[in-house]
């Protein structure tokens, strides 16, 4: 989190929907993921949401959804509830989330901290507390292993300025969220205004950030007037007047997916769509035929999410780097690039990243698959089917650790390569692609 102290709403996931709370089943939204994207809208600094789902196959549906929310928000995401083990904390790490949350009232989840932190580090880990829990002795223990605290009952509590619940000393070594339900100014900042107090969250919260950004804008105005330093959100490098536009006054946008590299599709922007796509961090566009603005996916529900945007050397045309959700194209193809104009030169090899090769590879073994062909080894597997096909992959994983002591130094490369090619088959039989290896791996990147 920021210096800044933050508004964080906070969701109750239950059966793919959002709920008034921690007790109370009745629906908030059958859309979980606008909702949030409508709080992130109106000036909310991160989210907290909290999974309470029954069994393991809603929880693995709940993560699901935790994902899409991740992806489609640039704001830090902390994922609560149903963290029980090393396995749930990665599930929630893997999904997106900035932090995961552990319920300090378990025992076993105390002793579960230390374990997490080590494996995922500090700054991933926040522990839920009640103050009428007796934790007031486990937080010098705690200390080394959390980041952050979440104060559940945040609208009981009797909180003195920098000091920690029941003790009377002093603690802001453990940065904490306070959950409120009033959205009066008088209660959110009577909790900002304690120096470990990091951000406020719960109903109260919930309720300010539904009123619009003009309310939270205005609230937090109110709090930097009286010395309550607030959250910044990061203002875009360059202002429109920065672009050199065409003699139409729009400047032209090349879309590139974040995950893959992949180019998407070519739009254009006026300075209405530049500052709404900085702002709501959606892609927005201006249409030259329509005369119009428009948000990609407001009717499709393909929005383009906004990773990064970069100004090229003459500053006259602009790449955005976004995670897109469903296809891009109007005609339902991922990209708008699929009329191949050239063939590749005889001769000239295969170029590219090593996910266009691997991208190749696979593709020619989905074809194989498709289309058999007598004689081939590819074929073969896939004849003799899942169980052959793990032997190679197990027996490619020998050749590799094997090869990795051996001293001649392109034997392990051949050996990854043979691997990576069983690896492969395995991935078209199960029908996982590379994209969705890719889109994985960079969910796992931390975040800033």
């Amino acid at each position: 989190m920021s210096s800044g102290k933050g508004i964080y709403p906070c969701v109750w996931l239950l059966r793919g929907k959002a709920v008034k709370g921690f007790d109370n089943d009745e629906a908030v939204s059958e859309d979980p993921c606008g909702l949030i994207r409508s709080y992130v809208e109106s000036g909310a600094d991160g989210v907290i949401v909290f999974d309470r789902s029954n069994g393991d196959a809603e929880h693995d549906e709940a993560i699901d959804l935790i994902r899409r929310i991740c992806e489609e928000n640039s704001v830090p995401v902390i994922g609560a509830g149903n963290v029980r083990r090393m396995e749930d904390v990665k599930k929630l790490i893997y999904a997106g989330c900035k932090m995961a949350a552990l319920n300090l009232s378990k025992e076993s989840n105390r002793v579960l901290a230390r374990e997490v932190c080590e494996r995922f580090g500090k700054d991933r880990i926040a522990g839920c507390y009640k103050t009428t829990e007796n934790l007031d002795k486990e937080w010098k223990k705690l200390s080394p292993w959390l980041s952050m605290k979440i104060l559940l009952d945040g609208e009981n509590a009797d909180l003195q300025p920098d000091s920690d619940p029941g003790s009377g000393q002093e603690d802001v070594s453990i940065p904490e969220i306070a959950l409120v339900r009033e959205a009066s100014p008088e209660v959110l900042s009577s909790r900002l205004a304690i120096n470990r107090v990091a951000a406020v969250s719960g109903d109260g919260v919930n309720s300010l950030v539904t009123e619009g950004g003009e309310a939270v804008s205005r609230i937090k105005d109110s709090f930097e007037a009286s010395g309550i330093a607030m959250e910044k959100h990061k203002k875009a490098a360059f202002s429109w007047e920065d672009f050199k536009k065409g003699p139409d006054g729009l400047l032209p946008v090349v879309v590139q997916e974040d995950s893959t590299g992949q180019v998407l599709m070519v739009a254009y922007m006026n300075e209405e769509a530049y500052q709404l796509t900085v702002e709501t961090g959606r892609m927005t566009y201006f249409s030259r035929s329509r005369q119009s603005l428009w948000i990609k996916g407001e009717t499709s529900g393909h929005f383009q999410y906004v990773r990064a945007l970069y100004g090229d050397c003459d500053m006259d045309t602009l790449l955005a780097r976004v995670v897109q959700i469903g296809a891009a194209c109007h005609t339902g193809s991922h990209s708008c690039f699929f009329n191949q104009v050239t063939e590749p030169r005889m001769g000239a090899g295969r170029t590219g990243s090593a996910t266009d090769v691997l991208r190749q590879d696979y593709q020619t073994i989905v074809d194989r698959k498709e289309n058999p062909k007598e004689g081939s080894y590819t074929n073969y597997l896939f004849d003799k089917g899942l169980d052959k096909m793990l032997k190679k992959l197990g027996e490619e994983n020998t050749e590799i650790i094997i090869a990795a002591k051996n001293p001649a130094e392109n034997e392990i490369i051949y050996e990854i390569a043979d691997y990576l090619y069983h690896l492969e088959v395995v991935m078209a039989e199960k029908g996982v692609d590379w994209d969705d290896i890719t889109r994985e791996l960079v969910r796992r990147q931390k975040k800033g």
